[in-house]
């Protein structure tokens, strides 16, 4: 795992903190593109940085078309001036009425949604209907996650009953495979496969049938090299941007660097082989078991407490960190993590340079 190095201005951060590093931002949304040959493969995840600055970054590489999660998340890209935004997630409750708004306020952003139950397609075509435009859907397909979606085995008579339904406009299908986390590539790239056969038949029974397929939306990080070589598809990674511990274990064979790192401080040492951090769970995502956080500076740390302001690490080095030293910590699952910061710290040139806002880790923004 790369480590960075001595960063000037540290000692002004208050911590708990988030850091982001934007050369190598820079460097792996280049690799971003170069996997997936050019910006129009891809439809990137904004759930991963939730920040209309990077959605910049990814505009200058001639990104038009991004996904994302929440309704606030839409909205960033919105404002940022996305051509075309996928809500992945299932259209049900005000969600419908949401994105009716922001199509009105964001006139030149499409924004589409996922359907998997009938009753509640039903539901969104009627509220898109008396809106006069209809609203654009992909088919949300199960492809072996088994946590949304319709199985592939009934998605042909579940994509023609929505798409005959008044109000809704038929955009496409999405995989997402997220169940795929095979450390070595060649079983991930068979498994892969595997998931994909059932979309591509399905596809292609739905043009024998007469209908138009306008896009497949396919994976995360794990699986985008591998569906990056298929024609045709849409490719939505989204944790490569910043990377993270956890993947970069689970996932050697991809070439992403460590862009985010957590900053603490030592706020007490408790016992002669004890330090105690101001990084609880509200500063760093917890869902994981531990290690939740990597110290490079401490690879023998191990967690022995964790609360929602205080992270208790048993090490044989803590004596040679005093009360208020500073640790640089790579998050195991930056998405969330991310979520947890009302601001980052931008580090360029190896100095921090200034912060910027996380406005979409809100439910609402204006919408």
């Amino acid at each position: 795992m790369n480590v960075w190095p001595r960063i000037a201005g540290l000692e002004r951060v208050p911590s708990p903190a988030l850091l982001l590093d934007r050369e190598r931002v820079e460097a792996n949304l280049d690799r971003m593109v170069d996997i997936a040959g050019g910006p129009d493969r891809l439809r990137p995840h904004v759930k991963t940085h939730k920040m209309v600055e990077l959605i910049g970054m990814q505009r200058k590489r001639g990104i038009r078309q991004f996904k994302c999660a929440t309704v606030a998340e839409a909205e960033l890209l919105g404002q940022a001036g996305a051509a075309h935004v996928l809500i992945a997630y299932p259209l049900v409750g005000p969600t419908v009425s949401r994105i009716l708004e922001l199509r009105q306020a964001y006139p030149q952003t499409r924004f589409a949604g996922l359907v998997d139950d009938l009753e509640a397609s039903r539901s969104a075509a009627r509220q898109s209907l008396s809106s006069g435009v209809p609203l654009e859907i992909l088919i949300d397909l199960d492809v072996g996650q088994h946590r949304t979606g319709v199985s592939v085995e009934s998605a042909l008579d579940f994509c023609r009953s929505v798409a005959g339904m008044p109000g809704l406009k038929l955009g496409g299908l999405h995989a997402y495979d997220g169940h795929l986390h095979q450390t070595d590539l060649k079983e991930r790239t068979l498994a892969c496969h595997a998931a994909f056969a059932l979309v591509e038949g399905l596809k292609d029974a739905l043009l024998k049938a007469g209908y138009s397929v306008p896009r497949v939306v396919a994976g995360g990080t794990p699986t985008f090299p591998i569906h990056a070589r298929r024609p045709g598809v849409e490719c939505s990674p989204g944790t490569c941007v910043f990377w993270d511990a956890g993947y970069a274990k689970a996932f050697p064979d991809l070439p992403f660097e460590i862009a985010a790192m957590v900053l603490a401080r030592v706020i007490s040492k408790p016992a002669a082989d004890r330090l105690c951090l101001d990084l609880g769970h509200k500063a760093v995502a917890s869902e994981m078991p531990h290690p939740r956080v990597i110290f490079p500076e401490l690879p023998d740390a191990v967690a022995v407490g964790h609360n929602e302001e205080h992270l208790v690490l048993q090490t044989e080095r803590a004596g040679a960190f005093p009360v208020g030293s500073m640790l640089l910590g790579v998050p195991w699952h930056i998405c969330p993590t991310v979520a947890l910061h009302q601001e980052v710290w931008v580090v360029e040139h190896g100095q921090v340079k200034g912060t910027w806002q996380v406005p979409a880790r809100s439910r609402r923004i204006g919408v």
